[in-house]
């Protein structure tokens, strides 16, 4: 099953797409939200639908996030050797995290406000893990009975707020429009092997990015496992799981950055694509 939310920004509503096509199913479900990944929200939901009437959806419209904004977004640094090497770090020993605030979370499709001040807005593709049942001290056999689904997510990064500003990486990552998440959640079963799907992400049409998901230093189970051990995961937290080489920090022979106007798209294997257009703090 492949969910979405669509509408207006602060008032999307819940949706899947079928064959292709968009339907609304808020009459079925409030909304894509802790309570709805808590409880039996997606068995419950495939089987509402195969009796429901559902409303076609014009496939014009926005798309919002595609979950409500979670209790958190956990993000693993430095989990592709590739990128650890061009920005001159060392193969990380065990997962590096940080925290991503949820209020950059937007729409896959939303601009990306380069923030005010701003001389080093990057770019990261990154597969995201939502997670579906409630998560703490779980094992790696049993890690992925905690996942509702996989995401696409651009882990948008300041790098002069995150690298030359003190303190943690979380400055870098939190701007507002930093967290485009969607176009869609893809449940397990929609995805035969997380651990080989194509990531790729172009900027004006230039590719940067494109790896694979199977040279991830650290795999999926291992991640939920090892981050349960440091904080109780709950249903509907996003873990972004690390962006391959191709970043604008790891640009030969002079890093490079976004500037109003430049166009980025990236995707995932079987997790669709988005696009943001870059726009300058205050221009309306």
């Amino acid at each position: 099953m492949k969910l979405i939310r669509f509408g207006e920004a602060g008032a999307e509503k819940p949706g899947v797409i079928i064959n292709d096509n968009y339907f609304d199913v808020s009459a079925l479900v409030k909304d894509y939200n802790e309570e709805f990944f808590a409880g039996d929200g997606l068995e419950k939901l495939k089987k509402d639908i195969e009796s429901a009437d559902l409303p076609q959806v014009d496939k014009a419209v926005r798309l919002g996030p595609a979950l409500a904004r979670p209790s958190k977004i956990i993000c693993v640094g430095l989990n592709y050797k590739d990128h650890a090497a061009e920005t001159n770090a060392p193969i990380p020993t065990e997962p590096i995290l940080f925290f991503k605030a949820t209020s950059a979370i937007v729409g896959p499709n939303d601009d990306l406000i380069i923030p005010k001040n701003s001389k080093k807005t990057d770019w990261e593709v990154e597969l995201g893990i939502v997670v579906g049942k409630k998560a703490s001290y779980v094992s790696e056999e049993n890690a992925l009975d905690h996942i509702a689904g996989y995401v696409l997510h651009n882990d948008y990064s300041e790098r002069e707020f995150q690298i030359e500003r003190n303190g943690q990486w979380v400055k870098g990552k939190s701007c507002d429009t930093f967290a485009p998440i969607g176009p869609f959640i893809a449940t397990q079963d929609e995805i035969a092997d997380v651990h080989n799907l194509r990531l790729w992400l172009t900027v004006n049409g230039k590719t940067l990015q494109d790896g694979n998901t199977s040279n991830l230093i650290f795999n999926v189970p291992f991640m939920i496992s090892y981050i349960s051990q440091f904080m109780t995961l709950l249903p509907g937290d996003v873990i972004s799981t690390g962006t391959p080489a191709g970043v604008g920090l790891g640009q030969k022979p002079e890093p490079w950055y976004l500037k109003a106007g430049d166009v980025v798209e990236l995707g995932i294997d079987g997790l669709g694509t988005s696009k943001q257009t870059a726009k300058a703090y205050g221009d309306n």
